[in-house]
């Protein structure tokens, strides 16, 4: 019993007329009645009352007729799934990110877009601890990343750079280099003011190295608590100061936490997708077209004191 056996037992239940029934399906009326005789052998039952003035089903064709109808239905809409998956339609794409990519607004504004243009895409997002985002998409586990660079990149991983923004300081606001007043923004810090203080550290310690190179110092760390919520959250108890990425200073606003920028020149830092370079699936390769589309935003400038 094949396909083509279904069709045609369902077209000539519908038309009763088997002559008009093969016009239909372009074939001869011999070879539509031998299509009928041979499923009606594999289901050992008659379909169809024949006269030479009538055709009428059985009751076992009309019940048949129903779950034959019922099965093409189920196989047309799987035919049609399997066809709009191949077109990168449907499917699922796995994001890990960092949390300075979701406070950027980066990641969500990724997510919306391809949202809109690919309604039956199922996004599946999680935060991932830094050095582990690239180990996971070359590992297959997640699609696409969202990190802060620079990070090891395997040879296979791209990157794309989504915002260019810098680094700040985090201090508590009772800090000898707060400022009077305790303003959440203030005056820039000289880095060689900053060569005895405890740092708290995030888990990208770019900007801290770049901060102890200019002031000549080795850092003191007085804890490395993971994520950047994490950091605040110890400035704000006083447990030390932090070299953060100056979008923070928009987002985190706990108490007793002021924002400084460093003196002298901006000390850069990006946010970037990161992907496989020779990516297969089309559901994820059109989040990467979607990507390398999108120019870099420069975030907002540290305002003046």
């Amino acid at each position: 019993m094949e396909l083509r056996h279904l069709r045609s037992f369902v077209v000539a239940a519908r038309a009763l007329h088997f002559g008009k029934a093969a016009e239909e399906l372009g074939v001869s009326s011999s070879t539509l009645t031998l299509q009928i005789q041979e499923l009606e052998r594999a289901l050992q039952a008659r379909l169809f009352d024949r006269t030479k003035r009538s055709v009428a089903l059985t009751q076992a064709g009309v019940a048949f007729l129903a779950e034959t109808l019922a099965v093409l239905d189920r196989f047309d809409r799987a035919v049609n799934v399997g066809r709009r998956a191949g077109r990168g339609q449907l499917g699922r794409i796995a994001l890990g990110y960092v949390g300075s990519a979701a406070f950027s607004g980066v990641l969500q504004h990724q997510m919306q877009r391809f949202r809109a243009d690919w309604p039956d895409v199922t996004l599946h997002a999680r935060e991932l601890p830094m050095d582990q985002v690239a180990a996971c998409i070359d590992a297959g586990t997640v699609d696409i990343g969202f990190v802060r660079l620079p990070v090891p990149l395997p040879a296979g991983i791209a990157s794309h750079v989504l915002v260019r923004d810098g680094f700040c300081l985090a201090l508590p606001s009772g800090h000898r280099l707060a400022g009077s007043g305790g303003r959440r923004h203030g005056p820039a810090v000289k880095a060689r003011d900053l060569a005895d203080e405890d740092f708290i550290v995030p888990e990208q310690d770019l900007g801290l190295r770049e901060v102890a190179r200019r002031g000549r110092f080795t850092p003191r760390i007085g804890a490395v608590p993971g994520s950047l919520l994490a950091v605040v959250t110890h400035v704000s108890l006083g447990v030390g100061v932090a070299v953060l990425p100056s979008i923070v200073k928009d987002v985190l606003a706990l108490p007793n936490v002021v924002f400084r920028q460093v003196a002298g020149a901006d000390i850069p830092s990006t946010i970037a997708a990161i992907y496989r370079r020779h990516e297969r699936t089309p559901t994820v390769r059109h989040f990467i077209g979607q990507i390398l589309q999108t120019e870099p935003v420069v975030a907002s400038p540290f305002p003046l004191a």
